[in-house]
C-alpha cells in the first residue's frame, strides 16, 4: 500500500516537472488525519521556492483535479502534510480480493529471489536445553519465516558445540555418576536430566581447590579428557561421548517438533574446527593474527575492538576459530547471499571481534554475514545458569504453559460462540497450541534485542497482548463463519456493490486489512516479528470492537455479505500472521 502511494505521488510530481524527489509515505496514528500522510511538501518548497503549505496544495490540487480510484480525499494539514484518505470502492476491492486468497508469499524488491541461511538455537550437546535456547528458536523461526514470505530463499541450521571443555565436563561427570545413568529404554527428557546433572558436577568440580589426599585434581583429568576427545584416543571415553552426544540430539530433536523448526542442516564444532585452526595458523604467517604468550590472537584492538584468543596455549581451537571455520563450511555447502546468525545479546562483542577478523580474511563471507542478538528471558525465579545444575529448560517453561493453558481454555466453556466440548483426544492438543503460542507471542512482542519480563499470568490470558486473546479472536471469526454456512449463506462476492457508506469501525478494518502486505515486508527487511505482534493486537482489538457492536449475520443482503466478509478477511489476516510468528491457530476452543 505504501508503495503504492509513493508510487502515486511520484508520478504527480513528474508532472508538474519534478524527478529528483524522494517520496516517503507514513500511516496515520489518527484516522481524522487521513490514512495516510506524506511530508514530501517540506522537501517541494524548496525546489519552487514556497512555503511548505502552498506546496502542498500544489500537490493536492494536483490530486483533486484527476482523483485516482485509491484515493477518495486529500487534506493539507498545518504546517504541510498532506493527509490521504482512501476511497471505499478501493476499500471494497482490496476485502474481496483478500477473500479469495490466504497466500502467505509478499515479494519484497529487498530479499526476492536472495539465498539466505539463517543459524539459530544452538544449544551444546551434553548441556540442558535452556530458555535461551527456546527464546533462540523462537525468534529464528519466525525471522525465517518473515523471509520466506517476502520472497527468500531460506535455509536454517543449527550450530552445536560437541567438543570443548564443557563436553570433557559432562564426560567427567558421566564417569563419575555412572551408576545413575539411564538405561537405553529410558525416556529422553531422563536421559537429558541425566547429562545436565554431570555436566554441573563436572563444571563445579573443575573450579574447586584439589582436596587433601587427592594426587590428581578434577580439573586435570578434565583436561586430559578433553585432549583425549580431541584426538580420539581412548575407546572408553569415545563410547561416552557418542552415547551422550546421542541422547542430546535425540532429545533437541523432540523440542523442535514441538516448536514446528526443521532444520535444514546441523553443523558441528568438531567438523569447523580443524577448517578454522588451517585458516588461523595460515592468516598468522599473513600477518593477521599474532603470537601471544604461546597462544595464536587476533589482535582487535587495531579496529578499536579487543583482543581475542583464537588458538590457546595447547594448541586446540577456541570457539573464535571454530566459528571462523564455520562460515566457509556453510558456504560450501549452500552459496549464500546473506548468512545470519542469532544469539544472546551477551555475546555481541565476541561477534564484533569474529565477524572483523572473517571480513579482513575474507571480505565476501565477512560483508555476508549478519549477527542479530537477542535479550534474555527473566523468570521471578532469577537467572538461570547450567553450571549449577539450577537452569530453567526450555522444556519446564514449554510444559508449564501448557499445563497452565488446559486450565485457561476449559474457562472458555462460558463463551457459547466459540466454544464446543473437546474430545478427550482434542483437549491436550488444544493446549498445547495454546500454551506454546503464548510463549512464542510473549517472547515476539517485545523488540529482539531487550530483555524479557516474562509472566504466565499475563501471556496466557484471553485479554490483553496475548497468544491466546489471538488465537481465540481468530476462533471467534470461525464460530461466526461456520455458524453462516450452517445457515445456507456463502456468497460473499461482488462486496464492492455495497451501498452504504460503512461505518467508523468497519472503515477502520477495512483500512487496518490494507496494511498487512507493508507490515510483514518492513517486519521481515528490519528482521523484527515484534512488527507483526503489534499489528495483529490492533486488528484483533478493532475486530473485537466490530463484533460487539454490530450484528453480522442478522443483516440482510450485502450489507450481511459485507460484515461476513469483513469477518473472513479477519481472520485469514490472523491467520496468515500468527502462521509467520510460528504460532498455531485452533479453529475451535
Amino acid at each position: 500500500m505504501i508503495q503504492s502511494l509513493q508510487n502515486l505521488l511520484s508520478e504527480r510530481l513528474q508532472s508538474l516537472g519534478i524527478s529528483d524527489i524522494s517520496v516517503q509515505v507514513i500511516v496515520t496514528d489518527d484516522p481524522s488525519h487521513g490514512d495516510y500522510a506524506t511530508n514530501i511538501a517540506f522537501v517541494l518548497a524548496k525546489k519552487l521556492q514556497v512555503s511548505p503549505m502552498e506546496a502542498a496544495s500544489i500537490l493536492a490540487n494536483n490530486l483533486a483535479s484527476d482523483m485516482p480510484p485509491i484515493l477518495s480525499q486529500v487534506e493539507v494539514a498545518k504546517p504541510g502534510f498532506l493527509n490521504m484518505r482512501l476511497s471505499t470502492e478501493f476499500l471494497l476491492e482490496q476485502l474481496e480480493s483478500r477473500l479469495f486468497t490466504s497466500e502467505l508469499k509478499i515479494l519484497s524488491a529487498a530479499f526476492a529471489n536472495q539465498k539466505i541461511m539463517i543459524e539459530f538455537t544452538d544449544p551444546n550437546p551434553f548441556k540442558e536445553f535452556h530458555i535461551g535456547h527456546l527464546y533462540s528458536n523462537i525468534v529464528g523461526e519466525s525471522i525465517s519465516r518473515l523471509l520466506e514470505a517476502v520472497g527468500a530463499e531460506v535455509k536454517r541450521v543449527n550450530y552445536q558445540g560437541d567438543v570443548g571443555l564443557h563436553v570433557a565436563k559432562s564426560v567427567w561427570g558421566m564417569q563419575q555418576l555412572k551408576a545413575e545413568m539411564p538405561e537405553a529404554a529410558s525416556a529422553l527428557s531422563e536421559k537429558a536430566k541425566f547429562l545436565g546433572k554431570a555436566y554441573a558436577l563436572g563444571s563445579t568440580k573443575y573450579e574447586e581447590d584439589l582436596p587433601a589426599g587427592i594426587q590428581v585434581s578434577a580439573k586435570e583429568e578434565i583436561t586430559e579428557l578433553n585432549k583425549q576427545i580431541y584426538d580420539k584416543s581412548n575407546p572408553e571415553v569415545m563410547e561416552l561421548y557418542k552415547t551422550g552426544k546421542q541422547w542430546s540430539l535425540d532429545y533437541f530433536e523432540t523440542i523442535y517438533q514441538r516448536l514446528g523448526t526443521t532444520f535444514w542442516h546441523y553443523y558441528f564444532e568438531s567438523e569447523a574446527g580443524p577448517v578454522g585452526v588451517q585458516l588461523v595458523k595460515e592468516y598468522l604467517d599473513k600477518g593477521v593474527f599474532e603470537q601471544s604468550n604461546g597462544a595464536v590472537v587476533f589482535p582487535g584492538e587495531k579496529y578499536g575492538l579487543h583482543t581475542r584468543v583464537f588458538i590457546n596455549s595447547l594448541g586446540l581451537p577456541t570457539y573464535e576459530a571454530k566459528e571462523l571455520g564455520l562460515a566457509p563450511t556453510k558456504y560450501k555447502d549452500y552459496a549464500y547471499d546473506l548468512s545470519i546468525i542469532i544469539t544472546g545479546n551477551e555475546i555481541n562483542d565476541y561477534f564484533k571481534v569474529l565477524i572483523k577478523a572473517l571480513t579482513v580474511i575474507n571480505p565476501n563471507l565477512g560483508q555476508k554475514t549478519k549477527h542479530l542478538s537477542h535479550g534474555m528471558v527473566r523468570l521471578p525465579e532469577g537467572k538461570m545458569s547450567s553450571r549449577t545444575g539450577k537452569v530453567v529448560t526450555g522444556e519446564w517453561l514449554l510444559d508449564e504453559a501448557v499445563e497452565r493453558a488446559g486450565s485457561l481454555e476449559q474457562r472458555a466453556e462460558s463463551r457459547e460462540e466459540v466454544y464446543s466440548p473437546p474430545s478427550a483426544l482434542r483437549l491436550p492438543r488444544l493446549a498445547e497450541m495454546v500454551g506454546v503460542g503464548a510463549i512464542k507471542w510473549a517472547l515476539l512482542r517485545s523488540g529482539i534485542g531487550k530483555d524479557v519480563e516474562f509472566s504466565f499470568d499475563d501471556s496466557i490470558s484471553f485479554e490483553g497482548n496475548s497468544g491466546p486473546y489471538l488465537q481465540y479472536s481468530y476462533v471467534r471469526s470461525q464460530s461466526v463463519v461456520r455458524k453462516a454456512q450452517k445457515q445456507g449463506i456463502v456468497a460473499l462476492a461482488n462486496l464492492s456493490a455495497l451501498s452504504v457508506e460503512p461505518a467508523s469501525e468497519e472503515r477502520q478494518l477495512l483500512v487496518y486489512l490494507t496494511r498487512y502486505n507493508d507490515v510483514i515486508v518492513e517486519a521481515a527487511e528490519r528482521y523484527s516479528p515484534n512488527i507483526v505482534t503489534t499489528y495483529l493486537f490492533e486488528l484483533a482489538k478493532l475486530f473485537n470492537l466490530f463484533y460487539q457492536k454490530y450484528p453480522i449475520l442478522k443483516e440482510e443482503g450485502i450489507l450481511r455479505d459485507f460484515r461476513l466478509g469483513l469477518t473472513k478477511a479477519v481472520g485469514i489476516t490472523i491467520k496468515n500472521g500468527l502462521t509467520l510468528l510460528g504460532i498455531k491457530t485452533p479453529e475451535r476452543m
